[in-house]
């Protein structure tokens, strides 16, 4: 797997690699700070937080670093 300039992983078709859906917000919290996603349990899992918000990864750590998570 590549990393491409921004950082991110990418496939060998040179898409950017998503997180999985089974990632724990403790996981993500590791990656964007403590106070990431902090209404949600350490214990919840990326899909849900995806399906009860109805944003991406991306637009989640956008709204978290303005300051509105």
């Amino acid at each position: 797997m590549r990393t491409g300039l921004d950082g991110r992983h990418r496939d060998r078709n040179g898409r950017i690699e998503e997180k999985r859906g089974d990632t724990l917000v403790r996981t993500l919290r590791d990656e964007y700070g403590d106070d990431f996603l902090r209404d949600w349990r350490s214990n919840a899992k990326l899909a849900t937080v995806r399906k009860e918000t109805d944003m991406s990864l991306a637009e989640l750590v956008r709204q978290h670093r303005r300051g509105k998570s």
